[in-house]
């Protein structure tokens, strides 16, 4: 590792943490501080390097630090089983079988080898310590499970209290004679095909929340813990169905809507992390759009808020955000939602761009500072690429460059210049053929 100025008129002139194969994050480290909420994002799903960078940071958060939750963006149901895994709970005998939940698309984004060797780790360090209340635990924060939180809101209160799981059975029929996607339920509404659930969702959070004191007559954080995902999980379905229910209204209503469950799940977390233990550091996982603030996008322009923007204006002085940029490489993606995973290449980043500026710096891995002295050139407004679960390079200009002003957007930035592809776990021909070179363009 090397820490170097730069002497050329590039877009970053300050020191920069830069390695020609690996980073020392104790530098990072320093410059978290205090920070209770550190957003980790990613500039697409399928990247290996920038989940083993995420997870490098993460245990050293842990480990250092005292952080003792990583919040991920995933839903809250698959999630909790890793979570009860991680915590010597349950029946899963290793973090593979624990993440077996993680069944609808993208699967790969959870079911992954860097995921498994993450999770792995997070248990062997749990299991090293003396309580529940000191280890760190994993949770999700998105809010696509509708039916798998129905059915984990009727199990918890099957043991917890008979007579009102068959109450929360009869309020969730609403959902039957729909399928279990989420999507048929808000077609039908939107088309006045049937009448909405609001009400009974709505009647299941207040009764469940209402039985609190006397479900809780039992001491025990486990049993603490257990109600908490229960109560989650009815909050899901009641924002759930609110974000199906107005999904074909427009993009930017349903992506509101989306964020601000993911940072009201947060700031419950948060809560429950202080009653148990006293104390509440949270890593989150998730994409650039989502962590990196939206204000500093194109977003804002449309109307839309995002994590990164609700946790800065809710814990201001205790927020740190970190994104990754690449300029090329390889990737797993789909060609459309619901498809096969791919082994895709990464075309090189449109002139222009942050992503063109850092990779004629000549260095394979860069962290920088946003804020720090000399990196002016961050402030600008350049294009910026995302790639979700759908990469699309033939209209590669449309479907993934929008314009940013870095600086605003994260605290630090971390730079792998080239990347590979994300290793799924369930590996098929189609992603082991992998795309050839050369299939598109590069000037798209």
């Amino acid at each position: 590792m090397k820490i170097t100025q730069t002497e050329t008129s590039g877009i970053v002139s300050n020191y920069s943490l830069i390695s020609g194969s690996s980073l020392d994050y104790d530098n990072l480290m320093k410059m978290i501080g205090d920070a209770r909420i550190v957003l980790i994002g990613e500039s697409s799903h399928g990247t290996h390097e920038f989940y083993r960078e995420r997870a490098r940071i993460t245990k050293l958060l842990i480990e250092r630090e005292g952080f003792n939750a990583v919040a991920v963006e995933a839903d809250w149901p698959d999630a909790y089983r890793v979570n009860r895994y991680v915590h010597g709970l349950g029946f899963d005998q290793d973090a593979q079988e624990s993440l077996r939940d993680f069944r609808r698309f993208p699967a790969w984004m959870w079911r992954n080898t860097d995921v498994v060797a993450f999770i792995e780790w997070l248990y062997a360090h749990n299991m090293s310590k003396r309580s529940e209340q000191s280890m760190t635990g994993f949770y999700g924060l998105d809010l696509y499970s509708l039916r798998a939180s129905m059915e984990a809101v009727i199990s918890y209160l099957e043991t917890a209290d008979p007579q009102a799981a068959a109450g929360a059975r009869h309020r969730y029929s609403c959902f039957d004679d729909f399928e279990s996607e989420g999507r048929r339920y808000g077609h039908a509404i939107t088309m006045n095909i049937s009448a909405a659930c609001e009400n009974e969702v709505i009647e299941q959070l207040l009764d469940l929340r209402n039985r609190r004191d006397e479900i809780l007559s039992r001491d025990g954080w486990v049993a603490r813990d257990e109600f908490f995902y229960a109560e989650q999980n009815a909050q899901l379905v009641l924002n759930a169905e609110r974000y199906y229910r107005n999904m074909y209204k427009g993009h930017v209503l349903s992506w509101n809507l989306r964020d601000t469950h993911m940072v009201e799940t947060l700031s419950a977390l948060s809560k429950h992390l202080i009653n148990e233990s006293h104390h509440a550091r949270i890593v989150v996982w998730a994409h650039n759009s989502h962590v990196g603030d939206a204000r500093a996008t194109e977003m804002s322009r449309r109307g839309e808020i995002n994590v990164g923007q609700l946790v800065r204006e809710m814990w201001p002085s205790e927020t740190f955000i970190i994104g990754f940029t690449t300029y090329s490489g390889r990737v797993t993606a789909a060609s459309e939602w619901g498809a096969s995973a791919e082994r895709k290449r990464v075309r090189p980043a449109l002139a222009g761009s942050y992503e063109s500026a850092l990779h004629a710096m000549q260095e394979p891995l860069m962290l920088i500072p946003t804020a720090g002295f000399g990196n002016e050139a961050l402030g600008e407004s350049r294009l910026e690429r995302a790639i979700g679960v759908v990469y699309r390079p033939e209209s590669e200009r449309t479907s993934h460059w929008f314009q940013a002003n870095l600086r605003s957007q994260f605290d630090v930035v971390i730079h792998i210049d080239t990347t590979t592809a994300l290793n799924p776990l369930e590996r098929t021909a189609l992603w082991d053929m992998g795309e050839p070179p050369e299939t598109y363009p590069t000037g798209l």
